[in-house]
């Protein structure tokens, strides 16, 4: 079928199969999502976000990435917050990152051997600002994914940044992800810029996975009972206007609080995650 005998006159290009149609209409280019080098493998990625800044994504990501380890899968984190990165500070990686003309090699942590790569590693130090506008930004977030040789994985978590711009949109609509995971915490303030990630996923067909309600109480130390510091948990709207399962509720937590600060993630104990890697285990991976 040409363009000057089209038979549809209404010009209905639904299942129409003939590209480059000078006459197609309605219908939104496809995007062809990006793949690892060829040297990857890489079983199920994971994008996690929030719209909010400040709520704990890069801590979520680095405890579930951990708790993951713990259990013998094979994980790597790619630090998608360009501007404000601190999963290698999280896990006290402070290797520089290397590569060739066609590879990017990324630091592994000490004790469970953690694959990441984070702007920082590539800086002179981590006190240097990355002073990029968003192309530029969004570009090195795609070349962290295609170009890093992250070898075989069982999880690729994706830390993204705040926001519904320019790098958000480019994980959501370049990279292959399995889901998200949206961490929010009990303030109706963050639950509301929550609900626009979570529009903004569903407008990029990215399937939200639940919800992980950061610094949801406190714990007291001598009897154990948890203190909420809001009088309502907004997340729990959130979940229930969005038909979303709250898969991990996280405290805060004086101890959680320093080995962040030092460095030693790798070495929290807790299991916060369960639910959460029991929904990642049961995804079937597309294509």
């Amino acid at each position: 079928m040409s363009d000057n005998n089209c038979t549809d006159p209404k010009k209905n290009c639904e299942g129409c199969d003939v590209e480059n149609c000078s006459l197609r209409r309605n219908t939104p280019p496809q995007i062809q999502k990006k793949q690892p080098g060829l040297s990857s493998h890489i079983r199920k990625i994971v994008g996690v976000l929030s719209g909010k800044g400040g709520v704990g994504k890069s801590f979520v990501t680095t405890t579930l990435a951990v708790e993951l380890a713990r259990k013998g899968f094979r994980v790597g984190i790619m630090d998608a917050d360009i501007t404000g990165p601190s999963v290698p500070r999280l896990l006290n990686v402070h290797d520089r990152a290397y590569g060739s003309d066609k590879e990017i090699y990324p630091c592994v942590t000490e004790k469970y051997g953690i694959k990441v790569i984070s702007v920082n590693l590539m800086l002179e130090s981590e006190d240097t600002p990355v002073l990029w506008r968003g192309p530029i930004v969004s570009g090195i977030v795609d070349q962290f994914f295609t170009d890093t040789l992250w070898g075989e994985l069982d999880y690729l978590l994706i830390d993204m940044p705040p926001g519904t711009s320019d790098v958000a949109l480019t994980v959501l609509q370049d990279i292959p992800l399995d889901g998200l995971l949206m961490v929010s915490t009990p303030s109706r303030l963050v639950s509301m810029v929550v609900s626009k990630a979570i529009v903004m996923a569903g407008k990029t067909d990215v399937p939200v996975l639940g919800l992980v309600d950061n610094m949801a109480y406190v714990r007291c130390e001598e009897c154990g009972h948890e203190i909420h510091l809001y009088k309502e948990d907004d997340c729990e709207r959130i979940a229930e206007t969005y038909g979303l399962p709250i898969l991990a509720r996280l405290p805060l937590d004086a101890e959680l609080s320093s080995l962040s600060d030092e460095g030693k993630i790798e070495e929290y104990e807790g299991c916060f995650h369960e639910k959460t890697i029991e929904l990642l285990e049961s995804l079937k991976k597309e294509g």
